[in-house]
Parts: structure tokens; sequence; C-alpha cells
């Protein structure tokens, strides 16, 4: 079994029974487990981060209406089955922040679209794990309030890593 396996069997488990998970009492008595694309060794990225200048905060419109700052840090570039794709990477309190879409939403991923967490590495090296692209909290249930992917990260490419959607 693989550290991505160990890492969803774990999310599955904290889902169903952690009283932080984002589903309500009714979603956890029926949920069998998160759907996922099969492990994309392709889609486990170090990139070199291009950062902007002079970082720029901007505000992020969220899934109810409201927005929230970050700083737009830099972007990357990197292709994805022979095509280009440039994501901007913005920062918050916690680190590095990428919110994107990308072409299999709606059909089969959340369709507001996915977040990576980019890991920093040397210098201006960071490691982009589409393996662990993750819906946001809003897909499970509307009483959350989640930062939607700018126009900037909304990718024509396919994307088939990371969790899938949740429900219809």
């Amino acid at each position: 079994m693989s550290s991505l396996d160990d890492f969803r069997r774990e999310k599955d488990e904290f889902f169903k029974n952690n009283r932080q998970s984002p589903l309500d009492v009714e979603q956890k008595s029926q949920f069998s487990g998160l759907s996922y694309y099969p492990e994309n060794p392709s889609l486990r990225l170090e990139l070199t981060l291009e950062r902007h200048a002079d970082p720029e905060m901007i505000a992020i419109a969220t899934s109810t209406g409201e927005e929230r700052d970050y700083w737009n840090v830099g972007q990357v570039r990197f292709k994805v089955k022979g095509q280009e794709a440039i994501l901007q990477v913005y920062e918050a309190d916690y680190g590095y922040f990428l919110p994107f879409s990308d072409a299999t939403a709606p059909a089969e991923t959340y369709g507001a679209g996915r977040y990576i967490e980019p890991e920093e590495l040397d210098g201006d090296r960071i490691r982009l794990d589409f393996n662990l692209a993750y819906n946001p909290y809003c897909a499970y249930n509307e009483r959350w309030s989640c930062p939607l992917p700018p126009a900037a990260n909304r990718l024509k490419v396919h994307i088939e890593a990371g969790e899938k959607k949740f429900h219809e």
C-alpha cells in the first residue's frame, strides 16, 4: 500500500468519524469513502515558482458571496498531455494556496474547483502533487464558505488526479 493510499484511508476515517469533519450527521451515517482518481505519478511535479516582483493582495470570491484576501506571489508553468498550463500561486497565513478548476469539472470533479497546498522546496522550487488535490468543504454541504478559483486558475486541460466529486 502506498503512502497515498494511507493518506486517503486516514482522510476517509476523519470524514466518517471526526467532530471536525465537513459532513453533517446524516452524511456521516451514509459515508463509505471519498472517490479518487488512481494515483498518477506524472501529475506529481516539482516546479519553479516564477515569483512576481511585487506580490499583489487580491480578493478572491467565496461560495457564499464574501471575499477573502490572498497574496498572489507568483505562477507555475507545466505541461499536461502536451498542453501548457499556467496557475497562479497564492499565499495565506498557513502557507501556499492554489485553488484551480480544470476540464474534469463538473462531470467528474467538483464544479467550483479543487485545491492544492503546494509544498515549498529549496530556492524558488515548489512541489505540486495533483494526487493530493481535494474538494473544498463547500462541496460537501452549503454551511461552508470556500474561496473559488479565480479566472486565471481555470484550466482547459484535464487534471485526472486527486479527489473526484462527492455527489451530484
